[in-house]
């Protein structure tokens, strides 16, 4: 019987290295591919080089295993893909996430080409995932399912998936936890055993994001407002009650609100719930960004990470920003369900309440959260499932 061949996204890092040795054990035909997508080092941090070092262990660790190395370059769609999006997101005063954007567009959509360059039957990666299938209605069904080791669970950063991308995909190590995977790569004396965790924009590494983005956003000097601890939120009537749009909407700021606490060199460089770079001192509390407003070049900002500007009841997105990776539970308009959410990788989960209507999807949390950040992606699981997700619009 012929073996079923895996390409396998080789980054040089402990995690592919240990789902390649796992797939070569389990009788798999294994080809190593290592991804190039990032070339330029303006405003990488020094000594943290993208890729130059990883291509070098990869090569390595597919020696060792025995497994045949190749080397692709996707940098120019990268850019195009990638890069670009999350300029012109700093731009609009939004934020967006690259590590969702790259799995999304090139580790599992350019990378995809693998399968007809190398007659493969699936892709795999080292993301702390797993995959199910099932059938319904004779047809098979791929379910995207929360790693097992809580520390390093990995399923939010997969939350655009389809069906298609994961019929071909496998996920060698979402069983196992961190501790385990390195526990393998010494004991198979892999050489990447004990290399550190990559960190930073994916295939980037760590940026000093404020010269990051001036290469093509210049900086503009603009007024630092500082909104009082007691400000209240929702300026209504109290025996008004609230719309489902008011619960689900950003806190709206105005230069009156507070008072100038001090300049900054341009509002795209900044996010919601960011505290350093502002080098505003004199403070009871540190300061943090409760809105950027890039229209007018104003940053607003609060006192303490307990300031009522930065939580929110709600967030929505808008109806074509939407994605279900199992199309069979996708909600229907008027539809309501009871879901948990997050909104930022590592973020315990959150009891909420999705609402579909004709525009989107409104979701209430049980418990406000902090730094809900347009640009950003929330995605739901019903138990360890994450069924679909979302770009918040607000």
């Amino acid at each position: 019987m012929m073996k079923k061949r895996v390409v396998i996204g080789l980054s040089g890092g402990v995690d592919s290295s240990v789902a390649a040795l796992l797939l070569k054990e389990q009788g798999y035909d294994v080809i190593a591919v290592f991804m190039i997508n990032w070339h330029d080092k303006t405003g990488v941090l020094k000594g943290d080089c993208p890729w130059d070092e990883d291509v070098m262990f990869a090569e390595m660790v597919a020696k060792k295993i025995g497994i045949p190395f190749y080397i692709t370059d996707y940098s120019s769609k990268y850019r195009e893909k990638v890069v670009d999006y999350m300029f012109a997101e700093y731009q609009r005063g939004r934020t967006p996430n690259p590590d969702i954007l790259c799995n999304r567009e090139i580790k599992f959509n350019e990378f995809f080409s693998v399968l007809e360059t190398y007659n493969a039957d699936f892709v795999a990666t080292g993301h702390y995932c797993r995959r199910a299938v099932s059938e319904m209605d004779g047809q098979q069904v791929y379910s995207l399912l929360k790693g097992v080791d809580p520390g390093k669970e990995q399923s939010y950063f997969l939350c655009q998936l389809n069906q298609y991308q994961l019929s071909k995909t496998l996920f060698p190590i979402g069983h196992l936890h961190k501790t385990e995977v390195r526990e393998i790569a010494q004991k198979a004396a892999l050489p990447s055993a004990a290399k550190k965790d990559s960190q930073g924009i994916c295939f980037v590494g760590k940026v000093d994001l404020p010269a990051f983005l001036q290469q093509k956003l210049d900086p503009t000097e603009g007024m630092v407002i500082e909104i009082p601890g007691d400000w209240k939120g929702f300026e209504k009537d109290p025996a008004e009650p609230l719309t489902l749009r008011d619960t689900c909407k950003p806190w709206m700021f105005s230069p009156e609100s507070g008072h100038i606490a001090g300049r900054h060199q341009g509002a795209h460089f900044y996010t919601i719930g960011q505290r350093k770079g502002l080098n505003i001192g004199g403070k009871e509390k540190p300061l943090f960004i409760l809105a950027t407003d890039t229209e007018r070049n104003i940053i607003y900002v609060g006192q303490g990470q307990d300031h009522p500007g930065l939580y929110r009841p709600g967030l929505f997105i808008q109806d074509h920003d939407i994605h279900w990776i199992r199309p069979d539970k996708e909600m229907t308009d008027g539809s309501e369900r009871e879901c948990m959410v997050r909104i930022r990788y590592r973020q315990p989960l959150q009891a909420a309440r999705l609402i579909k209507s004709g525009e989107g999807m409104f979701i209430v949390f049980k418990e406000p959260q902090r730094g809900i950040t347009p640009g950003q992606f929330a995605a739901w699981y019903e138990e360890d499932e994450l069924t679909g997700s979302g770009v918040i619009n607000a």
